[in-house]
């Protein structure tokens, strides 16, 4: 329990470093946010005017000092482009995000795992060399692609599915298959692999010799063991969600955070930026704690480390 105490209490300091670094990057862009603002055609004095009320003509320095007071409060400032605080943009955006992200992982693990199980206890026969070829075809293929594919065949041609926007369920098919696609491949070949493994060991072998059900035997004794490098792996990809979606929400115009991060970049929106990177790195950091006390519980081994 003492490296996740640890890793609890150095969360702030590395949540400061990273704000830091985002902050400089961000700012290193190349683009005047001010001039985008304003146009081509705004005279000089007019840009330097709204730099000024913007506070980008302060240094550096001030700036991210500025911003990191208000930071620790919560408050990420307003956007340059409509002034509407970042907070209010995550809020209203965060929902269609996660709902997308949490079904996408949902159908992963619905088909990753089981799909596993299978492909590891029928190693070398055909259910599993089908299923590793569906994996590795999924883990080719570029996500655009699918995505532009499946609108053409779906939406253009058949009618079947809306081609943009959020609305029905429907209009959740064809975005949640697509970042779906990925960590399904992902899951499974990795729950195959540590499956393969647990399988091997005495306790597995004793288990079958004492006459135990074989779906117990796989459920109850093999899967907690064999689950956490996926549980890793799905907290991660969980916690990077925003960087995931980014093809996804953008190809079908979903208003989520990810969307609202592609424009912001276009128009050198610091802010929101800002707030929505610091919040995926948030994010992330969470994501890997809560996987190691998951670890911590499957594996009763950890507990002695």
């Amino acid at each position: 329990m003492m490296p996740l105490l640890r890793r609890a209490l150095a969360m702030p300091l590395m949540m400061l470093g990273i704000s830091f670094v985002v902050f400089l990057a961000i700012h290193a862009l190349p683009g005047d946010p001010a001039r985008l603002l304003s146009g081509p055609q705004v005279p000089e004095n007019v840009v330097q005017g709204l730099r000024h009320r913007l506070g980008l003509d302060l240094p550096f320095s001030a700036q991210y000092m500025h911003f990191l007071r208000r930071a620790l409060q919560g408050d990420f400032g307003v956007s340059l482009r409509d002034g509407t605080p970042v907070s209010a943009l995550i809020v209203q955006r965060l929902p269609y995000s996660l709902t997308l992200g949490g079904l996408a992982y949902l159908v992963a693990l619905s088909f990753g795992i089981p799909g596993g199980i299978i492909a590891a206890v029928c190693a070398g026969k055909w259910p599993d060399t089908a299923l590793m070829a569906v994996t590795l075809v999924g883990a080719s293929l570029a996500g655009f692609w699918v995505a532009l594919i499946g609108m053409e065949v779906f939406a253009v041609r058949l009618h079947w599915l809306p081609l943009m926007g959020a609305g029905s369920w429907k209009h959740y098919v064809l975005p949640v298959f697509v970042l779906a696609l990925m960590p399904s491949a992902l899951i499974l070949r990795m729950t195959r692999t540590g499956m393969r493994e647990i399988l091997r060991q005495d306790y597995i072998r004793t288990a079958y010799a004492k006459g135990l059900p074989s779906w117990k035997i796989l459920t109850v004794h093999a899967l907690p063991n064999a689950l956490a490098p996926v549980v890793t792996v799905v907290a991660l990809n969980l916690g990077g969600l925003v960087s995931s979606a980014v093809v996804t929400e953008t190809v079908f115009d979903w208003p989520g955070v990810a969307r609202l991060l592609v424009d912001s970049v276009r128009y050198r929106d610091y802010p929101v930026i800002q707030g929505i990177t610091l919040l995926a790195v948030l994010g992330v950091l969470v994501a890997t704690l809560v996987a190691d006390t998951v670890n911590l519980l499957l594996d009763p081994q950890h507990r002695t480390s």
